[in-house]
């Protein structure tokens, strides 16, 4: 069996070039006034920096501007949330990032929380979760919403399968249940600490692996013939899953990198591009 690759970095070429028209229409609609995503960095985390930099190199890529707004690594949580509530109130903004993980001294939940729901492109607070959960209007976490977009559009059945999810985070494993769920799979939330979960995956027709850890998912725990998506990425060059042995024997996977990454980014922008257009448009 020759497996399918999903290919998030091609797909986010492709949907890049997509929302390059929506952006001109938009521009052309509203007098010139250009979508913008604002991204707050706390500190100077090298990582962290470089994923900031890539999300605004995605905006201009597709015409859009990013304000990028940069605190000391001291910043306490109430000069913090006084930022957000600064971007909140700016009418020229559309959606708002702030960068995972902040200083230990601020208090990242409520911060995520203080981002007004219109402008939540992330998918980060609890009122966005809740309504995502209750299938009402919301953004969607980036990664799993850039999953589920990337398993629409390879056409990879959904409906009466059964998935395992290996992982909870907040804004990774939890709402990638929740979106799965909504398209009709039948869905089983594992993680490190799961007993018997080489057992559990074994039965699983779509494995996420999202659990943060370095091919903790071995490659035979899975099934021939099941969709495998790793949403890891570790500075060994790897993800969560073991993928190596599993290209010549699994119906569809994510290269890692390449695969979920692309469509993390391309997803906020997509969902940035969305909010502008509801205040623009």
């Amino acid at each position: 069996m020759s497996a399918q690759i999903l290919d998030g970095k091609a797909l986010a070429q492709h949907f890049e070039e997509e929302m390059q028209g929506r952006v001109e229409a938009l521009k052309a609609k509203a007098g010139g006034r250009t979508p913008i995503l604002a991204t707050i960095l706390v500190g100077a985390d090298p990582a962290s920096a470089t994923y900031v930099r890539m999300k605004g190199n995605a905006c201009r890529r597709v015409g859009m501007d990013s304000l990028a707004v940069e605190l000391p690594a001291d910043t306490t949580t109430g000069q913090l949330l006084a930022r957000i509530e600064e971007l909140n109130d700016n009418p020229d903004v559309h959606g708002i990032l702030l960068q995972h993980p902040v200083p230990a001294q601020i208090d990242e939940r409520r911060c995520f929380d203080a981002i007004r729901l219109d402008k939540d492109v992330d998918g980060v607070t609890c009122l966005g979760f809740g309504r995502m959960a209750m299938d009402e209007a919301a953004y969607g976490s980036a990664t799993p919403k850039g999953i589920m977009r990337l398993l629409e559009h390879y056409q990879v059945p959904l409906e009466g399968k059964h998935a395992v999810v290996v992982g909870r985070s907040a804004i990774l494993g939890k709402p990638m249940a929740m979106m799965l769920l909504a398209a009709n799979a039948t869905v089983t939330i594992c993680h490190s600490r799961t007993r018997d979960l080489p057992a559990l995956v074994r039965q699983a027709d779509i494995v996420v692996g999202a659990v943060g850890r370095p091919e903790f998912i071995k490659a035979d725990w899975i099934k021939d013939g099941a969709v495998v998506v790793d949403a890891g990425f570790h500075p060994e060059k790897c993800g969560d899953i073991e993928l190596g042995p599993l290209t010549d024997r699994v119906a569809a996977y994510t290269p890692v990198p390449g695969g979920v990454g692309p469509m993390t980014i391309n997803t906020l922008i997509f969902q940035t591009l969305a909010a502008a257009e509801k205040a623009l448009g």
